[in-house]
């Protein structure tokens, strides 16, 4: 059976634009809870500036209580916008860093209030000073689909920066549809054109959920030969930064359809919805992907049968 990657962001761009206030040692518990669950890769926090996140205030900290934790078996990265987030990362023990850099000039302005060719000097700078530090890499590109300011985003614009960031060291090209605006379409045809110049086993696909086409468009992905994919326990998340932008494809949401669909995950469903649990008593709202009321009526039959059987 064919296994698929799947990278948890829901404690990093999951919480980032929450208006709940969530503990370190709630989020570490999150963290743990999805560790639980057999997910072996989250991105844990970001390295950017407090007054602009500040739910993100705690990285320091956060990064050295999961270090200290020692969960097994887990891989955590952290985003880090630039060398002085990175110094901060590494600082914090961080092992492995993101760089976001959006496919738009505007975008880039809006997140980083840096233009586009400046964005992407610090990104490949940044790049390389985390690979001199011995850690590993990711870099995204943003907006890779539409720009919430300047409309379709350049397919050409999306390769170009793509290529860059291979040939600038970064481990996992992260394709990004930000504001949840892609088509499983347009999925095939941009991977299409990525795979010529990003070997397929280092591009990774992160979707979100505003139109309600991320598990179609994580299908198209996985059609295009892509085994990387973000997600967000309970579809939490949304950028502060991208008017419109809804919440990531939920996690539970595409292991199902990757279990159902002869791949293999590694992740328990029963163990996410304790995720997805916890974050709901922590934000005080319901949370779940599309499948979220099927899969829980699923857990209560089988606990009621194995009740049952016990009794």
């Amino acid at each position: 059976m064919e296994r698929i990657h799947i990278t948890d962001v829901s404690p990093r761009d999951g919480l980032q634009n929450q208006q709940v206030q969530v503990s370190t040692a709630d989020k570490l518990e999150l963290i743990r809870l999805l560790a639980a669950a057999g997910v072996q890769s989250v991105e844990a926090t970001s390295f950017v500036s407090p007054k602009a996140v500040p739910q993100m205030a705690d990285a320091g900290e956060l990064v050295a209580r999961l270090n200290a934790a020692a969960l097994p078996g887990l891989r955590s990265s952290v985003l880090v916008p630039n060398l002085k987030g990175l110094e901060r990362a590494h600082a914090a023990g961080a092992r492995e860093i993101a760089v976001v850099l959006s496919a738009t000039e505007t975008m880039n302005r809006k997140n980083i209030n840096m233009g586009l060719q400046e964005a992407t000097e610090v990104s490949a700078q940044t790049l390389a000073e985390a690979q001199r530090l011995g850690m590993r890499t990711r870099a995204y590109v943003a907006v890779a689909f539409d720009c919430p300011f300047e409309g379709e985003t350049p397919l050409s614009e999306v390769v170009r920066l793509a290529a860059r960031m291979r040939e600038e060291g970064a481990g996992e090209i992260v394709i990004a549809d930000t504001i949840g605006s892609a088509s499983p379409g347009q999925v095939k045809a941009r991977l299409g054109a990525l795979r010529e110049v990003v070997p397929v086993a280092q591009l990774a696909v992160h979707f979100h959920d505003t139109r309600g086409m991320g598990v179609a468009n994580a299908w198209a992905a996985l059609e295009a030969g892509v085994r990387r994919f973000d997600a967000s326990v309970g579809g939490i998340g949304g950028c502060p930064f991208a008017p419109g932008a809804a919440g990531n494809v939920a996690t539970e949401d595409l292991v199902l359809m990757a279990e159902r669909s002869g791949f293999s995950t590694g992740i328990s469903i029963d163990g996410l919805l304790d995720a997805v649990d916890f974050a709901e008593a922590q934000l005080q709202r319901a949370l779940g992907g599309r499948a979220i009321t099927w899969l829980r009526r699923q857990r209560e039959k089988e606990r009621g049968t194995q009740a049952a059987r016990t009794a």
